[in-house]
C-alpha cells in the first residue's frame, strides 16, 4: 500500500505524540508522515504551512484535537490541495465550550495564544469528496472538568457534539478520555480501517 499519511497533533502537543498512531499505521501498510506548529502562533499560518508541507501526491489526513480543526482549514483555504481518507480524532470543529471557559483564565488566554479564538460556537463543513471519519470520545477525564461542567458525552476535553462536522461520512464514539484517544490501540484499528476502507465498520 505504502500510502502517505499526515499525522497533526493536538494543542500543545509535539508531533512525536503522534508516534504510537504513526506505528500502528505502518504495520498497516501506510507511510506516515509527523507534521509539527506551533500551537500559540497564528492559525491560518499554521494552515498555509500544513498544505506547503503537503503538496503533492493526495495524503491522507489524521487529525487529533486541534490537528483536525488545522486540517480543515488548511483543506478549506487551499482548494488545490489534494486529499484522500481523512480521520479527526477528537477534534473540536464546531467550537469548544472548555477551551472557551479556560480562556477566561489568565493563564489560559497565554496558553492558548493566537488560537483562542477557536473555541467559539461555529458551523463545520468537510470541503472535500474524499471520506471524512470522526472518532470521538466518551470517557469524561481531561482539563474540562477542571474549568467548566460538560452537561453532554464528552471526553473530559471535548463534547461529542462538538466533533460533528457536515458532511462526514461516519463518527464513532469510544470509551476514553481525550489525551488517551491517540494511544488506544482500538483507536489506532478503526483509523486505519477508515482509511483504507471508508468506514468503521468491519
Amino acid at each position: 500500500m505504502n500510502e502517505r499519511v499526515v499525522l497533526v497533533p493536538g494543542l500543545w502537543m509535539p508531533a512525536v505524540a503522534m508516534a504510537f498512531l504513526g506505528a500502528a499505521l505502518s504495520r498497516g501498510g501506510f507511510r506516515p508522515v509527523l507534521f509539527s506548529y506551533d500551537g500559540r502562533g497564528r492559525f491560518d499560518r499554521n494552515a498555509d504551512r500544513l498544505a506547503t508541507f503537503a503538496r503533492g501526491e493526495a495524503f491522507h489526513f489524521i487529525g487529533h484535537s486541534l490537528g483536525g480543526v488545522l486540517i480543515l482549514e488548511a483543506l478549506s483555504r487551499h482548494g488545490e490541495l489534494p486529499a484522500a481518507s481523512s480521520v479527526f480524532i477528537g477534534s473540536p470543529v464546531r467550537g469548544c465550550e472548555a477551551g472557551r471557559r479556560f480562556g477566561e483564565w489568565r493563564l489560559g488566554r497565554w496558553m492558548m495564544g493566537a488560537c483562542a479564538p477557536l473555541w467559539a460556537e461555529r458551523t463545520s463543513l468537510w470541503p472535500r469528496p474524499a471520506p471524512l471519519g470522526v472518532i470521538a470520545g466518551t470517557f469524561p477525564l481531561g482539563l474540562g472538568r477542571v474549568v467548566t461542567r460538560l452537561a453532554q458525552a464528552n471526553d473530559g476535553v471535548v463534547q461529542v457534539s462538538e466533533t460533528t462536522v457536515e458532511g462526514m461520512r461516519e463518527r464513532v464514539l469510544v470509551p476514553l478520555g481525550h489525551s488517551r484517544l491517540i494511544f488506544s490501540r482500538r483507536v489506532a484499528v478503526l483509523a486505519a480501517r477508515f482509511l483504507k476502507q471508508g468506514t468503521f465498520e468491519e
